[in-house]
């Protein structure tokens, strides 16, 4: 990934991430000589989006799988998340038959 300067960008604008970004899907931007920006594509940004959300699909499928979840209603999830009292989660005869479905 290429990086371009924060006095670049000021100077230039837009058309030094244009520049960039025509042969490249993320830019760095260097503050003070250190990285603190990357800045990318729309459509990168959005397929990163998509791997996140695949990945948190994925754990909560693994999740499910192995029980620890708990099945409550919404209300009830609701007044444990206010009260703070969230039990840890444990598979019970009813969560698993859930997972099963």
């Amino acid at each position: 990934m290429n990086a371009i300067s924060a006095n670049d960008l000021k100077v230039k604008g837009i058309k030094a991430l244009e520049e960039e970004l025509s042969s490249q899907s993320e830019v760095a931007v260097r503050v003070r000589g250190q990285l603190k920006y990357v800045v990318m594509t729309y459509e990168h940004y959005q397929y990163m989006r998509e791997c996140e959300l695949e990945a948190a699909l994925s754990e909560s499928r693994a999740d499910i799988e192995a029980g620890r979840f708990e099945a409550v209603s919404p209300d009830e999830h609701l007044k444990q998340i206010k009260s703070g009292s969230q039990k840890p989660l444990q598979a019970s005869s009813r969560s698993a038959s859930l997972a099963a479905k």
